[in-house]
């Protein structure tokens, strides 16, 4: 199997929606502040079906949200 890595714009889209703190989206999403920050640094790859509501959030496709880097 390659290497490589699950990349995100969650940040991103976070400050493009009026600024939504982690608290907010997580509330949202149903995981912790603390899952969001992981998630934006790149340290916890979500499962499938919070990527789906991170993205649902945003109004986003997935792969506009995560994409697979190498």
């Amino acid at each position: 199997m390659s290497e490589g890595r699950v990349a995100n714009q969650v940040r991103t889209l976070r400050f493009l929606a009026g600024e939504m703190t982690q608290a907010d989206l997580g509330e949202r999403v149903g995981v912790t502040r603390q899952t969001i920050a992981a998630i934006e640094a790149g340290k916890y790859s979500p499962t499938l079906e919070c990527a789906f509501r991170i993205a649902e959030v945003f109004g986003k496709p997935l792969e506009d949200v995560f994409r697979w880097e190498r």
